[in-house]
């Protein structure tokens, strides 16, 4: 299980930007910045959090790690649907529209958004819905 992830992005500003539209539909928030006065330098680093949990963070090293894939959960398909909508909107990059996924089981409903930096991001809900 995770607790967290942090990823580098070349431009800080435009991806946290990008990342408050995009992830809005999942309930997340950017709600804490470290700053480089904080770090001693360091770099720059900005916490989203869903329900106070900070679980998703950006840091400003301008060094982004070779196309990660990164899946968040939804917890309905229309929250799968407003998220591929939301990142697409914030300028991030078709890899996959919503839809079901039966390769990966039945139920499997997903969506993937390429973000400014080229990382696979993906928003899944693996409920059936009614």
């Amino acid at each position: 299980m995770l607790d967290h992830i942090g990823i580098s992005v070349s431009d800080y500003e435009k991806a946290k930007a990008f990342y408050a539209k995009a992830l809005q539909p999942l309930g997340y928030t950017l709600g804490y910045e470290i700053t480089p006065e904080m770090t001693g330098g360091a770099g720059a680093y900005a916490g989203f959090a869903e329900n106070d949990k900070f679980d998703f963070w950006l840091d400003s090293h301008k060094k982004p790690a070779p196309k990660l894939h990164i899946a968040f959960t939804a917890k309905d398909r229309k929250t799968v649907d407003a998220f591929y909508a939301a990142a697409m909107a914030a300028g991030g990059r078709d890899n996959g529209k919503p839809g079901l996924r039966p390769e990966y089981h039945p139920h499997y409903y997903g969506a993937f958004v390429l973000d400014l930096d080229g990382h696979n991001i993906e928003v899944v809900c693996h409920s059936p819905e009614s």
